[in-house]
């Protein structure tokens, strides 16, 4: 099997903790110049705005030189640019240092906080901003949390070292716990494990289970039920039921331990046993988008604890998320948007 010749090194440095974009001109096609390639695979952008980058030499090649508007088309050449960064909404919340080393930052994720680039969240996103204030250009994800789910993050300083802190992630040797906040349901037996097959599609929003060999597997376990509706227990004396109103006097809180990491695992299992975590717009119901700046009813699922040894320093790491899920702690200033 032959081995993939990697890219060559970015000619053009980050801007404000954001990598260039780096294109591959495909095997095949049509084009005659660079420039008409472009216009037609960013046919999404602003009218004008390919030829714009290219009068202004803003699309760069290996070398680091300017590629003019008529150069010719060639396969398999690499092209480097900027992309115009529509505004972002800030997220009004801070992203805080949990730990930090010459390998690792350990950092504790706010909801509504993109990990990485992706699609509108660009510049506010944890990769990015962490980039920007501890300076290190070179920080990249080891995993991702979704944007709505708030938590401890991994994140690598050499780019040669994080295939080493992936495969943790892929061999299943890192102990990933959350916690939620969800409907309290007298009926449903708890702890248990739930396994099921979970498939998501391109272009659909949600993910959903299926018929197969199960590729998801969950731990939940219920913590304690709302103090308002009574006295707190732990999970060996607390059964749980299927259904429940997201009211103050019927909630509980609930530790989840996965053992895989299918997208929205955790969200659709707790929404098949009956109980959906506050505040998710997709699950049980997709619901209406809200405006960008809406920062209210975060989702409450919390990547708690990280714990995994050290694949450079053989050191045994334990970290713990400081935050906490304000519809249990505060049920009605969460109802309230508060």
């Amino acid at each position: 099997m032959r081995r993939r010749t990697p890219p060559p090194p970015s000619p053009l440095p980050q801007r404000d903790g954001i990598d260039p974009v780096r294109l591959r001109l495909p095997a095949e096609g049509s084009w005659a110049t660079v420039r008409d390639h472009l216009v037609e695979r960013l046919s999404g952008a602003a009218p004008g705005l390919v030829a714009e980058m290219f009068d202004a030499g803003l699309v760069v090649g290996a070398d680091g030189r300017p590629v003019t508007a008529d150069a010719p088309y060639r396969p398999g050449m690499y092209v480097w640019f900027h992309r115009r960064l529509s505004p972002e909404v800030p997220v009004p919340f801070p992203l805080l240092v949990h730990y930090r080393d010459e390998h690792i930052v350990v950092a504790d994720k706010p909801h509504f906080l993109a990990t990485t680039p992706r699609g509108s969240h660009v510049a506010e996103t944890a990769l990015a901003r962490l980039r920007r204030e501890l300076d290190v250009p070179t920080l990249t994800a080891a995993h991702r949390l979704d944007r709505l789910t708030a938590g401890l993050v991994l994140f690598t300083v050499r780019p040669e070292e994080r295939g080493a802190y992936q495969t943790l992630f892929r061999d299943r040797r890192v102990r990933k716990t959350y916690e939620a906040v969800a409907p309290y349901a007298p009926a449903l037996a708890l702890p248990r494990t739930v396994r099921s097959r979970i498939v998501k599609e391109r272009g659909v929003l949600t993910a959903r289970e299926t018929e197969g060999e199960p590729n998801a597997v969950s731990h939940i376990e219920l913590i304690a039920r709302h103090p308002e509706t009574g006295t707190e227990t732990g999970t060996e004396t607390e059964t749980g039921t299927g259904t429940g109103t997201a009211a103050a006097t019927a909630l509980a809180r609930y530790r989840l331990t996965p053992t895989t990491g299918q997208t929205h695992q955790l969200r659709v299992h707790m929404t098949a046993l009956g109980v959906p975590i506050l505040g998710d717009p997709l699950y049980p119901e997709v619901t209406a988008p809200v405006p960008a700046d809406d920062f209210r009813r975060p989702l409450q699922l919390l990547a708690r604890e990280l714990a995994f040894t050290d694949p450079l320093t053989g050191r045994e790491h334990h970290f713990r998320s400081s935050r906490a899920l304000t519809a249990w702690t505060s049920y009605q200033d969460w109802a309230a948007g508060q």
